[in-house]
């Protein structure tokens, strides 16, 4: 991979985990100040519902995280755009799309179908 997309690879990464670490930093935040009491049921579980909604992202969120740690790990040991299966090139354009990816996608098109004929 040519340095100039090691270099738009390792910018676009850093910049989507400083976002999301901002994002769990106002999580918390948000979860640690006092809320209002409320005498209407449905207000308060209108109010939960929506803090579990936003546990739910920040736990896929955190899992991005971890995944994007790896792909600069990977960009920094130089092993990042090749498929972990099949030692390929991953295309520049599914980079693009998921640039955490470790599969090409013809590798991840078998996995894909492998899973869905184990029902998982």
């Amino acid at each position: 991979m040519k340095k100039d997309d090691i270099k738009y690879f390792k910018e676009l990464l850093t910049n989507r985990l400083e976002e999301l670490l901002n994002h769990a930093d106002n999580t918390v935040s948000g979860m640690t100040t006092p809320k209002e009491n409320f005498p209407d049921p449905a207000d308060r579980a209108s109010l939960e519902a929506d803090r579990n909604f936003m546990l739910r992202i920040r736990d896929r969120e955190n899992k991005l995280i971890k995944k994007i740690k790896k792909a600069l790990e990977r960009i920094d040991d130089g092993t990042f755009g090749g498929c972990e299966k099949c030692g390929e090139d991953i295309s520049s354009s599914r980079l693009k799309a998921r640039p955490v990816t470790t599969l090409c996608i013809d590798c991840k098109t078998k996995e894909e179908a492998f899973e869905r004929a184990l029902g998982l």
